[in-house]
């Protein structure tokens, strides 16, 4: 890994007792990004949560198909579009 370019760290930074890595294994683990407990409990990350959404914008657009002008989505506005 190439260090960084150092022009654009302000002077007043000082790195000498940083640790590298300190968080790399947290970070490796992913993120559930802001859900709450009891969502993460069903999606513990990114993909199994794309995958929900990805079902969901299915169910929605079969139900379009069937009821054209149904307003799925707040204030009928539609946010999923195929």
């Amino acid at each position: 890994m190439n260090p960084p370019d150092t022009e654009d760290i302000r002077s007043e930074y000082d790195f000498s007792n940083g640790i590298r890595g300190k968080h790399i294994e947290r970070l490796a683990e992913g993120s559930n990004g802001h859900a709450g407990k009891d969502v993460a409990e069903f999606f513990p990350d990114s993909e199994s949560v794309n995958e929900a959404l990805r079902a969901l914008a299915a169910i929605i657009r079969s139900q379009q198909t069937k009821h054209p002008g149904a307003g799925i989505g707040l204030s009928g506005n539609n946010p999923v579009r195929s």
